[in-house]
């Protein structure tokens, strides 16, 4: 019995030596948006100018194929009554392997531009994090979180810090 009222009495005293520990360094904790720094950060812009100029070029092919699938599926409609039939065979053939064609380069282009996609966005979290890890050890934050928060205080909101930070190191390698 005297055991337990020791271990109970050593608790409660290491309990407060904690609380009053952590009390008195106040610690300091932010908040960060991440998606929204995602889709602001200038970098984001880059990346997508980068992929645009990458697959710009099979976006304009695949529609010049798909204005040519149009344009046969037309012909063959416009002229469905005086055309032969072996020519119309013919056309018909060859609209089923445009299709096919067309068909088969969407769905490569739509797979590359993804991975592509998924490639330039780790390396822009990878940016985010290393962005936000300076702010916290430079602004000496205990703890900065990004997901999961139901409510977050505007005072520890440092999305916008986060992000004026992304922008200063974009100008700084231009």
């Amino acid at each position: 019995m005297c055991l337990k009222k020791f271990v109970v009495g050593v608790s409660g005293i290491a309990a407060l030596v904690v609380v009053s520990v952590c009390w008195a360094q106040q610690p300091k904790i932010g908040y960060v948006n991440v998606v929204k720094v995602i889709e602001e950060a200038p970098q984001g812009d880059a990346a997508l100018k980068k992929l645009e100029s990458e697959f710009g070029p099979r976006d304009r092919q695949l529609r010049v194929t798909g204005d040519k699938v149009k344009k046969l599926e037309d012909e063959l409609e416009k002229n469905e009554l005086v055309i032969k039939e072996s020519e119309r065979r013919e056309k018909e053939r060859e609209l089923r392997d445009l299709k096919r064609k067309l068909k088969r380069q969407t769905q490569e282009f739509r797979e590359d531009y993804s991975v592509r996609r998924n490639e330039e966005l780790r390396e822009l979290e990878k940016i985010v994090h290393k962005a936000i890890v300076e702010i916290a050890k430079v602004d000496k934050y205990s703890l900065i979180i990004h997901q999961g928060v139901v409510y977050a205080d505007d005072t520890m909101d440092i999305t916008e810090h986060v992000l004026k930070k992304l922008e200063t190191a974009r100008k700084s390698t231009k």
